[in-house]
């Protein structure tokens, strides 16, 4: 089949470049319709087309770029470029797949149907959601109009990574404070990435003297798995960066450079520690803030949603098998799904092929319980600690470290720089993307 504006030269090229399985692809005539186009949606649609004969796989995104997100922490640290991590979504969608050219803005899967934004109810015998996160900036007071000026940045979108490195590399000394959220967000440790690449710039430049770095976070600690904990707390000392735990961004002050945190804070009621938020005003030069994120809002008023608890407004999926718990014909995958791991595209890696797999199984009736491949919870975050050395953190839903080369993956290592920055992005695009790895 070709793609809907795709080329007869560019459908035989994909062909040409299809990795030809070993296995023998199994035959179905089910009607797979997956919601979203980014890293989730395209690796498994790759591996669905090479798993299945003549496949019947339909997949919705709106995008005609398709951009290595993992790269933008890299843009706003100047080592890549825009050019360097974005590509046609076309060149990206298998072949063998029908792109719809849209997006998604109802579930009904009593219907077993989707609808779009222009109109078209799309059936479906069997779902795969993975339409990503959304980003939530609005939930800052006083920030719309300024995010990429006035000392305010944001590696969370290209255009703002791009800014992101223009104030860093043109900072000349103060207040830098780089937050993060209450919330679940795209990898977890891509705060402190661009903070320990800002530290170095600013004092490559010698403006290192003249300023305060301060990490500013919702959280109680600097990271959330244990091991990795004690290692990251020796950067920042060795950096001599300030940490402030259970500071929540809630606002900005553009015009009097202050940035507003609800703070949380235990006090003693006779024989009990209570707990009370306060506000307090912090002055900043330069604010990188990362947004509270949220599944899209399609996701959080549906009935596949989570309606209540910790994983609440996230797709309801099991943990181990991916598949939807209300739901036997939808499965989820990547940054929307609730689960107790950070939403990383090396956690996406692992969920594809699950994905894969059981979704299979379910076509051919097969009990999840006994027959279903499980995911752990892997996932990796590459920890800049600063120009040419890096922390791969691996971890998995014990929170105990799971490395994949055996080494110490709580040591700052070179090769772990090179990793990133030479090695993923071809994985990715040659692997990943491409349903081989």
């Amino acid at each position: 089949m070709q793609v809907e504006g795709q080329t007869a030269t560019q459908t035989e090229q994909h062909a040409a470049v299809a990795p030809v399985t070993t296995a023998k692809p199994t035959r179905t005539s089910a009607r797979i319709v997956i919601v979203g186009g980014g890293t989730a949606g395209i690796t498994v649609a790759a591996r669905l087309c090479r798993a299945i004969k003549q496949p019947n796989v339909t997949l919705i995104e709106p995008s005609e770029q398709h951009v290595y997100q993992p790269g933008q922490t890299l843009i706003g640290g100047g080592v890549f470029t825009r050019e360097q991590i974005v590509r046609d979504e076309r060149d990206y969608i298998p072949a063998a797949a029908r792109w719809v050219k849209d997006s998604v803005v109802a579930f009904h899967p009593d219907k077993n149907e989707v609808v779009t934004a222009g109109g078209q109810n799309i059936g479906y015998d069997y779902l795969i959601v993975a339409p990503g996160l959304q980003l939530d900036f609005n939930l800052i007071a006083g920030l719309e109009g300024h995010l990429g000026k006035d000392g305010i940045c944001s590696i969370y979108t290209l255009d703002d990574a791009e800014r992101t490195w223009r104030m860093i590399d043109g900072f000349t000394g103060g207040n830098a404070i780089f937050t993060f959220p209450a919330t679940p967000v795209k990898c977890a440790g891509a705060p402190q990435k661009i903070m320990y690449m800002a530290d170095e710039t600013f004092r490559r430049h010698g403006v290192r003297v003249d300023s305060h770095i301060t990490f500013a976070t919702a959280g109680l600690r600097i990271f959330g798995i244990d091991a990795y904990v004690g290692p990251l707390n020796q950067v920042a000392d060795r950096k001599k960066i300030e940490r402030k735990y259970q500071h929540q961004l809630v606002e900005v002050r553009p015009e009097k450079k202050e940035a507003v945190f609800s703070v949380t804070q235990e006090r003693i009621q006779g024989d009990q520690k209570v707990q009370e938020k306060v506000q307090t005003v912090l002055l900043y030069d330069l604010l990188h803030v990362v947004p509270p994120m949220s599944a899209p809002t399609f996701v959080q008023t549906s009935p596949l949603a989570h309606s209540e608890g910790a994983d609440k407004g996230w797709l309801k999926v099991d943990r181990a098998t991916l598949q939807h718990l209300d739901y036997p014909n939808i499965f989820g995958l990547g940054d929307v799904i609730g689960v107790a791991t950070t939403k990383t595209g090396a956690a996406i890696r692992k969920q594809a092929p699950i994905v894969v797999h059981n979704l299979l199984a379910a076509i051919d009736g097969k009990d999840p319980t006994t027959s279903f491949d499980k995911y752990t919870g892997y996932t990796s975050c590459p920890l800049i600690t600063g120009y040419r050395k890096l922390i791969l953190a691996e971890f998995d839903y014990s929170g105990k470290p799971v490395p994949s080369i055996p080494w110490d993956s709580t040591k700052e290592r070179l090769s772990g720089w090179l990793l990133k920055v030479y090695a993923l992005p071809v994985l990715y695009w040659h692997g990943m993307l491409r349903g081989r790895a």
